[in-house]
């Protein structure tokens, strides 16, 4: 599942990157869900989860930043310098804090736990 879930961002990424609209956006449905079915698979080992939360957030902004061109939005203003696209940040700092969490305290407070290796 982990494999053919890279295929599905590629595909995706190609795309976006090509402007093919319709498999830019048809392709983020199978790649956040298989993204959020790892996550939960992984739930009772931490590092694993912290990493595929990760994940899912930073495919979730990547796809809204994705749409946002797509659809023109992304450079209009919300306030100021902030733009639509930059709404993607709110899942990229998500992901981030998960691996914060993850390496900040959770890791620091098992240091003996086998996740650690």
């Amino acid at each position: 599942m982990e494999n053919l879930h890279i295929v599905f961002w590629l595909l995706k990424d190609i795309g976006w990157c090509l402007i093919w609209k319709p498999l830019g956006i048809v392709m983020i449905f199978p790649t956040l869900i298989i993204s959020i079915v790892i996550a939960y698979r992984t739930r009772d080992m931490v590092s694993e989860l912290c990493h595929n939360l990760a994940i899912t957030f930073w495919i979730s902004a990547n796809s809204y930043w994705m749409i946002s061109e797509f659809l023109h939005f992304d450079a209009m203003v919300v306030s100021g310098w902030f733009t639509y696209k930059h709404l993607a940040l709110i899942p990229f700092f998500l992901g981030f804090f998960c691996l914060v969490y993850y390496y900040a305290i959770w890791r620091p407070k098992h240091p003996d736990s086998l996740e650690t290796l």
